[in-house]
Formats: C-alpha cells, sequence, structure tokens
C-alpha cells in the first residue's frame, strides 16, 4: 500500500457538498499520482462514500487499491449493540455498497471504550475473517490508550489513530508498540481538519453542512475529530509559527504530511480532498526529503508552546 492514502470522508459528506463527479475525479487523481489505499466507512454520507468508491473500482477492476471501510458509528455507542448479528448487518451493508464479496480491511469505528475489553468482540471479527467476509480487521481510536488496548490483541492489523503535528501524543507509546508488534498505523486527520494547509485565516468561515462548523464544541461526536480538538484560533497561530519550517518548494499542508511520513512506525497517511489538485498534491508529499532535524525541532517546540496543554491528557 502506498505511504499516502486518500481519506474518503469528504466524499460522504460533512464537508460541505462535493458532487458526484468531483468525487469520482479525486479518486481517478489520486490513484492516478499513486495512491494504492483508500479509507472509507459506512457512516460517510450513509454510505455514499462506500457506493461511489465501489462505482469507481467496478470501472477499474484491475487498479490495485486496496480499501479499507470501518463499521459501528451507525448505531447508539453501547456494548451490546456490538452483536455477532448486528456486525455480520454492517459487514453485508459495507460488501454491497463497495461491491466485493471479501473487504480488504474493516476497521471498527471509533467504538467505547469498554468494547476493547469485550473478548467476545474480538471472537467474532476472528469468524468474520474466517467465512471470508474480511481479509483483515482494525480499530479506529479516538485516545493512546485505546489504541494501546488495540495492539494488545493478537489479530488487530491496523489501528488508525489521528496523528499530525497538532497530536504528538502517539509518538510516545504508540507508535513504538505497533512497530514492536507488527501492526500497522494508519494516520488520519493528518491536515487537523485543513488547518496545517495553511490556507485559512481568521476570516474563513465554513458552511452549515461541514462539521468544522456544527461539531468545534464536540456537539455531534467526538470534538477531537475537528480541527484535531484545538481551538481555531489558536490553530492558525500555530501554523503560522509552523512556516519558517515549510522546505522552499513545498506547501505547508505536504510538510505536514512529510513530518507525519518521517515517524518511524506510520505505515500510511489518509488526507482527504475534495478536488482533484488536492488529491495529487497531497500524494506529492510522499516524493519530499525526510524533513531537517532543525524542521522536525520546530514542530515539537510550536506543540509544546501552543497546543500541548490543550490536547495532550485529553487524547
Amino acid at each position: 500500500m502506498s505511504v499516502i492514502g486518500l481519506g474518503a470522508w469528504q466524499l460522504g459528506g460533512d464537508w460541505g457538498e462535493v458532487g458526484e463527479d468531483d468525487a469520482l475525479a479525486v479518486v481517478d487523481a489520486a490513484v492516478g499520482s499513486g495512491v494504492t489505499f483508500i479509507d472509507t466507512a459506512d457512516v460517510y454520507g450513509d454510505g455514499r462514500s462506500e457506493r461511489l468508491i465501489g462505482r469507481w473500482r467496478a470501472a477499474h477492476p484491475d487498479a490495485g487499491v486496496m480499501v479499507a471501510t470501518k463499521m459501528g458509528r451507525r448505531v447508539e455507542q453501547k456494548v451490546e449493540n456490538y452483536s455477532p448479528d448486528a456486525m455480520r448487518s454492517w459487514n453485508d451493508r459495507s460488501r454491497q455498497n463497495l461491491g466485493v464479496d471479501t473487504l480488504d480491511l474493516v476497521q471498527l469505528h471509533c467504538p467505547p471504550t469498554a468494547i476493547y475489553s469485550v473478548d467476545a468482540v474480538f471472537d467474532e471479527l476472528d469468524a468474520m475473517v474466517g467465512e471470508g467476509r474480511m481479509r483483515a480487521y482494525g480499530v479506529s481510536v479516538e485516545t493512546c490508550d485505546e489504541a494501546l488496548a488495540a495492539i494488545r490483541r493478537p489479530h488487530v492489523a491496523s489501528v488508525q489513530i489521528i496523528l499530525n503535528a497538532m497530536r504528538l501524543k502517539p509518538l510516545e507509546r504508540v507508535l513504538p508498540a505497533a512497530y514492536d508488534a507488527g501492526v500497522g498505523i494508519i494516520a488520519r486527520v493528518p491536515l487537523a481538519s485543513g488547518l496545517l494547509s495553511g490556507r485559512y485565516d481568521e476570516s474563513t468561515t465554513f458552511g452549515a453542512d461541514d462539521h468544522r462548523t456544527y461539531n468545534r464544541h464536540g456537539e455531534a461526536f467526538d470534538v477531537g475529530e475537528t480541527f484535531s480538538g484545538v481551538p481555531f484560533a489558536v490553530g492558525l497561530a500555530a501554523v503560522r509559527d509552523l512556516a519558517a519550517a515549510v522546505p522552499v518548494g513545498a506547501t505547508t499542508a505536504q510538510f505536514a504530511l512529510r513530518w507525519i511520513l518521517d515517524q518511524p512506525g506510520v505505515t500510511t497517511v489518509i488526507p482527504g480532498a475534495r478536488n482533484r489538485e488536492q488529491a495529487v498534491a497531497n500524494a506529492s508529499a510522499a516524493g519530499l526529503e525526510p524533513l531537517t532535524p532543525a524542521a522536525l525541532e520546530t514542530v515539537r517546540s510550536v506543540y509544546d508552546a501552543r497546543v500541548r496543554d490543550l490536547v495532550h491528557d485529553r487524547w
């Protein structure tokens, strides 16, 4: 799989309107730029993202693209709702949406913390692999403690976690533990909901249907999913501080993606894109030279000065 993938949340919803033709063009551009890993979920647009990716893959059967999806967020987040029948129902729906008999990778989608202690849930996931419903399974998590609990599970193939220049805590224990266990790390929210693109300022507004408007305080889901939990004004100031470390010829977004790729233990990073140009620019970050020690230190110092006290102990 490619070290830079494509996150397909934008193709489903919650980021403003993206038309079907534009969504398919994003996938075209990403794959044409070397992306071979796409991450989606059954809840993105209530299946729209999965269906669009399934439609694209049906038209490109030899593209060699691995598609990961996620399940579990379409119901109230209670342990009892993660029953064998429910998980198979979610799995059936994703297989239908994506047009495949066997899913490449299925991830529990930020389940309740208690789930990580329920052996029966992971036994069922093992059984579903054995039945040929999916080739492997992983977990998308909110916190580092959840990531460590998932890594301790013997058959978890991957952990998806928020990792970016404003969320450094996973570097301490999660990435080393995953590396030692042979568990893949999928770095999500890599641009902090666009903050790390460097394109926003105090006058920037977002549509009413964009989570960067309606979830700034965690009204709809975990606030860490929106701007990585960093207040918008604080994030803008941090990005300005980072600007001096951006290599000549690179954008701020490419710098932010390259920083993630430079962290030992990262398997792939999954920036989203709303248009072809963003998809191509994101993929090209893989070709940048590794960041200098001075640039890496700048990220650390800005984090410590601006962000650490707001996020480090929360997730």
